[in-house]
């Protein structure tokens, strides 16, 4: 179903006379400038975002900035954080729009997505639960294990991110070259990107093969009309002289 919307989104929004390449989702992947641009936006908000959020969770494993306390940090940093934040989803979302098939099939996009999740979940366990005894570590130079196990999950869940997000851009790993029915194959949902595309494959192989029977061989004719006759006409008698005739 995500699929065929997907496919819907690529193809249809903006398609001028039903030629996909016409499309907004076609035409913003092969502008190069703006495409860019984008790009270059999205990592720049993703170092700035995953930037402030390193600099906290350093600080809850008692790395960094010891002598801070913890929640003095996280106010200076968190409306940069939020900032980023909104940044990244903004560009993000217009680069996934360029290309979404390509995107939902795509084995390292998946496994950021899973990682996004992660840190998502992360963020709200801590908030909800391990931060609410606050007062007890906020200036402890090293706070307790729960916070730091919390630090973490978050570094290793956004470098993870920030990995997979970069190997999406490779095409390596891609459906076509998967072995049919391995664990990436069926992690990417590669069964129905595939069906298209063998679909895709035998319609234009039938139009080749209807334009081929179509044309008529051209065949030389077999009934000697184009060889030169070898039959000469008959000679004439010369007209009788006239100084012969009686």
């Amino acid at each position: 179903m995500f699929h065929d919307f997907l496919q819907w989104l690529q193809d249809v929004p903006g398609a001028t006379d039903g030629d996909p390449s016409s499309s907004w989702s076609q035409t913003l992947a092969g502008s190069l400038h703006l495409w860019a641009l984008i790009e270059g936006s999205h990592v720049l908000s993703l170092m700035l975002f995953a930037g402030t959020i390193f600099v906290v969770d350093l600080r809850m494993l008692g790395v960094a900035f010891r002598d801070v306390p913890y929640s003095t940090l996280n106010n200076k940093i968190l409306p940069i954080t939020i900032g980023g934040f909104v940044l990244v989803m903004l560009t993000g979302a217009v680069l996934f729009f360029s290309n979404p098939v390509h995107y939902y099939h795509s084995v390292w996009f998946r496994a950021k997505m899973v990682f996004l999740i992660i840190a998502a979940a992360n963020i709200f366990w801590f908030h909800y639960r391990t931060q609410k005894n606050l007062a007890e570590w906020d200036a402890r130079p090293s706070p307790p294990a729960a916070v730091k196990i919390a630090a973490g999950v978050s570094l290793a869940s956004w470098i993870f991110v920030i990995i997979f997000g970069r190997l999406t851009a490779f095409l390596f790993f891609e459906c076509d070259t998967m072995p049919v029915g391995s664990f990436g194959y069926a992690f990417a949902e590669c069964e129905s990107a595939m069906r298209e595309a063998n679909a895709a494959a035998e319609e234009f192989e039938e139009e080749s093969t209807d334009g081929e029977a179509t044309e008529e061989p051209t065949e030389e004719p077999t009934d000697g009309s184009t060889e030169e006759s070898t039959e000469e006409a008959p000679a004439e008698d010369p007209a009788p002289d006239a100084a012969t005739q009686e």
